[in-house]
């Protein structure tokens, strides 16, 4: 089996924590453990990951040392965080290969996301990026940069980047290769690092892309027999927050487009999470499963999660 995990940030740091590297190595230990048990059951993976909270912190230090280093822009922001989280979790998963012997290595592939300049999201950016800010603040430092802000439901603002949908991978031809060499690669962390094709050059946009969206293009890509989505829940749910919250254990796409087009799983949370298990499903991928890490190797092998699947 191949499967193309996506992990989410509770895999990475903890909630609430300081983000530091020692919390961060900690996380990642327990979650290498979870991933290395798929592998010893001979599950093939190829792994992608979010990057909200680090890339939010590497914008913060570039603010306060501003006056001192030049900031980078948003796509070199990616790039950094996507090798940060890599470094550390192919760390952590060679050597949970090698307390179980096995001969499996983890790799770490820097991922560049073709997108269209012309997405729509451009003219409409809604991704909140790095930390809060009072109006006054961010009115200042929209003057200054030119950056977007928005207010967000505590009554602070933050920035907004657009979010275009991911088209292709710069590095699929590697990327591949690497896979069929039998090792585990962690690649298009943050949903990749966004670029547009222009007179045959690659440049960088100042965007973020949906890391779940990206992880169902990967899973096509590889031909995947499993996306597997983690995130903070066991199960999706239905009227969440409400008395008539209820768990789902499976659902079809025809199912899930019907619950999305209601507005039953929102756009800043369940959403895009739904949205990529119906494009890998409705394009051939026999099923997704989103899941809590806990319960990884029943998401995998059946009666974990909630499915989606083509039909019944």
């Amino acid at each position: 089996m191949r499967a193309v995990v996506a992990l989410g940030g509770n895999a990475l740091s903890p909630v609430g924590g300081t983000g530091s590297a020692e919390e961060m190595r900690a996380s990642l230990r327990a979650t290498s453990e979870s991933l290395a048990d798929l592998v010893e059951r001979d599950v093939g993976l190829v792994i992608s990951h979010g990057n909200g909270p680090q890339v939010g912190r590497i914008l913060l230090q570039q603010e306060y040392a501003a006056d001192h280093v030049p900031p980078m822009p948003m796509d070199v922001c990616g790039a950094e965080s996507q090798g940060q989280i890599g470094y550390l979790l192919v760390q952590a998963l060679d050597s949970a290969f090698r307390r179980r012997g096995l001969s499996t290595r983890a790799l770490c592939l820097l991922t560049q996301v073709v997108v269209d300049g012309r997405d729509p999201a451009f003219r409409r950016p809604t991704k909140p990026v790095g930390p809060s800010y009072s109006r006054p603040q961010a009115q200042r430092i929209a003057h200054q940069t030119g950056h977007v802000f928005t207010i967000m439901p505590d009554k602070r603002w933050r920035r907004v980047v657009p979010s275009p949908k991911p088209l292709r991978f710069v590095e699929e031809t590697p990327l591949l290769e690497v896979i069929e060499a039998g090792h585990v690669v962690v690649a298009a962390g943050g949903g990749g690092v966004p670029v547009v094709e222009h007179r045959n050059e690659l440049r960088g946009v100042e965007a973020v892309v949906d890391k779940d969206l990206t992880a169902a293009r990967l899973a096509r890509l590889v031909h995947a027999d499993l996306l597997l989505i983690l995130t903070a829940v066991d199960k999706v749910a239905t009227g969440y927050g409400t008395p008539a919250e209820r768990a789902v254990d499976r659902l079809t796409v025809a199912e899930a487009k019907r619950l999305l087009a209601a507005g039953e799983f929102p756009e800043g949370s369940m959403g895009p999470k739904i949205e990529a298990c119906v494009d890998f499903v409705a394009a051939g991928g026999s099923r997704a499963v989103i899941a809590s890490l806990e319960h990884v190797t029943d998401a995998v092998f059946g009666g974990g999660g909630t499915e989606i699947v083509a039909h019944d």
